[in-house]
């Protein structure tokens, strides 16, 4: 299937912003009042063709968006490399593993937040036998101030795993290592939502 024709879970933007009394740019706590407000939006999702809702910001496509931390308290950074899907992320690092949800028949809007983030999690780098419970939803991610930014949203996880257990499953499209959160932006040139990330997550002095 081309992946334009993909059936994607979005809400509209007057409802996730709550007419845009919740809308904001960067990276906002899921201790923020405005998260708990757009989480209790996204149950009104509707299912959309993906190729029409590139174009349309009066929708905001949701996005899982995982950040690793392993043992060593190491956070993983991956490089998009020229085989990857999104032309215009190429060359770019990211802290986020993640993708477009899907519609899981009759689950709760928890159980699809969760159980696309693991797919996704198993498909980009081999994580297996993922304990929902573990996945931790710390926040949202949102940059109005580019075009990829203006039609998505990030639903921002955090997951702690092993090293070992932790394999790019398309080496053409993905790059990884694993970084002190301390030194992330010593390192690399991001894309929007991971620079906003560590600079308010792991930037020195937080």
């Amino acid at each position: 299937m081309n992946k334009y024709d993909e059936q994607i879970i979005v809400v509209d933007r007057e409802t996730i912003f709550s007419t845009e009394k919740n809308a904001f740019n960067g990276f906002i706590s899921i201790e923020d009042q405005r998260a708990l407000e757009i989480y209790e939006t996204l149950s009104k999702y509707t299912v959309k063709r993906r190729g029409d809702m590139e174009e349309d910001p009066s929708y905001k496509q949701l996005i899982s968006y995982c950040i690793l931390e392993n043992e060593h308290d190491e956070i993983l950074v991956y490089e998009r490399l020229s085989g990857g899907g999104e032309a215009r992320l190429h060359g770019l690092s990211s802290i986020g593993i993640g993708g477009h949800m899907n519609e899981l028949g009759e689950a709760t809007i928890e159980n699809v937040l969760l159980e696309n983030a693991k797919r996704e999690l198993e498909e980009e780098v081999g994580l297996e036998n993922i304990n929902l419970n573990q996945l931790s939803l710390i926040g949202f991610i949102n940059d109005d101030g580019n075009e990829v930014g203006r039609v998505h949203i990030g639903l921002v996880f955090k997951l702690k795993v092993q090293s070992k257990d932790v394999e790019v499953k398309e080496t053409d499209t993905l790059k990884i290592d694993w970084h002190q959160s301390s030194t992330l932006l010593q390192n690399a040139t991001y894309e929007s939502w991971s620079q906003l990330i560590i600079e308010q997550l792991f930037a020195v002095g937080h």
